[in-house]
């Protein structure tokens, strides 16, 4: 399993099946993938299965009424066609009206305190100074390039209350409370992070930030953290983000490669990427905030104290990684 690679390119992911409920035959026609159930919606006449975070433009909600796939609504719809059917719809309702939390930050001082040493150590040995923002250095791509309305298919706009949430977050940051985790050194994965508390699922870990540069400035880069954060139509556009010289928690925390195209590797990976979903507990969101696109990862299950963080950075990630957050 390659673990801590360059994330600025992404492949789709491979199939792999499931057979837990009756609709185990049921996959996405965009990409082929029966995975992510509670995010599948069925069109009321071809009852074709569709991902939410697939179609385009993208579905943030389930919609109400009938729903039609692209190719159906190009046709007369039958009159006594009425309510559209929802693969696991009650699943997919309860997702959408979950919202994002702010974290729980330990209640003892001295452990916080413990937390923030833990991070200044991996930061200084990994020569990087600590920053909590996005940043614009000059030769490097200038704030006003970071526009959300330039990504390739749309990118989901962050709602009022997790906007809300995440300034909360900020400022929770700001005033010496940090989120419960704690950066240690393994001798074979080096510098990576572990959970000092219990962390809710949707609980908002770190954004990922560092300094932000164009992509075709960064392709020969060896650097093993960079993430996307604009996917944009036109390539010369793209952007990425570089913490190796400015970054925070976020630069420390394992990134699972899920996926591969490689047809002589797929039955090895096939046991690498169970393994590794098991493993998955945070999931990389990118957001429209204000116009810019901000990258955050989000705990996509309940994480117990001690619980090493790993997110799966090739997951959908090139085309819009948010299957699990609309």
């Amino acid at each position: 399993m390659a673990l801590r690679s360059k994330r600025s390119q992404a492949p789709k992911p491979i199939f792999i099946s499931k057979h837990a409920d009756d609709f185990s035959e049921v996959h996405c026609e965009e990409c082929g993938s029966g995975e992510s159930p509670g995010e599948l919606l069925l069109c009321d006449k071809c009852d074709k299965g569709f991902h939410l975070f697939c179609l385009r433009p993208i579905l943030v909600s389930v919609p109400k009424g009938s729903w039609f796939c692209p190719s159906c609504s190009k046709q007369k719809v039958p009159k006594y066609i009425q309510k559209k059917r929802k693969r696991s719809s009650s699943l997919v309702m309860s997702k959408k009206r979950r919202k994002l939390l702010p974290f729980n930050p330990s209640e003892d001082h001295e452990r916080r305190l413990e937390q923030m040493r833990s991070l200044a150590t991996a930061l200084t040995a990994a020569g990087t100074e600590f920053s909590n923002e996005l940043s614009y250095r000059p030769s490097m791509a200038p704030r006003s390039a970071n526009k959300s309305a330039l990504e390739k298919g749309g990118m989901q706009v962050l709602s009022k209350e997790d906007a809300e949430t995440l300034n909360l977050c900020k400022k929770m940051m700001d005033g010496g409370e940090w989120p419960p985790l704690m950066v240690v050194f393994d001798p074979e994965e080096g510098f990576t992070v572990e959970a000092d508390r219990f962390i809710k699922d949707l609980t908002i870990i770190s954004e990922y930030v560092g300094d932000v540069d164009y992509l075709k400035n960064r392709e020969n880069d060896g650097g093993d953290s960079m993430m996307t954060l604009l996917h944009a139509a036109n390539p010369s556009q793209s952007l990425v983000i570089c913490p190796d010289k400015r970054g925070n928690v976020a630069r420390f925390i394992n990134g699972i490669n899920n996926h591969t195209q490689n047809p002589i590797l797929q039955e090895a990976f096939l046991f690498c990427t169970v393994e590794g979903k098991r493993k998955q507990n945070l999931k990389c969101v990118r957001y429209d905030v204000n116009g810019e696109c901000r990258v955050l990862l989000v705990a996509n299950r309940d994480i117990s104290k001690g619980e090493r963080l790993y997110y799966d950075y090739n997951g959908y990630e090139q085309e819009y990684p948010t299957q699990h957050f609309v």
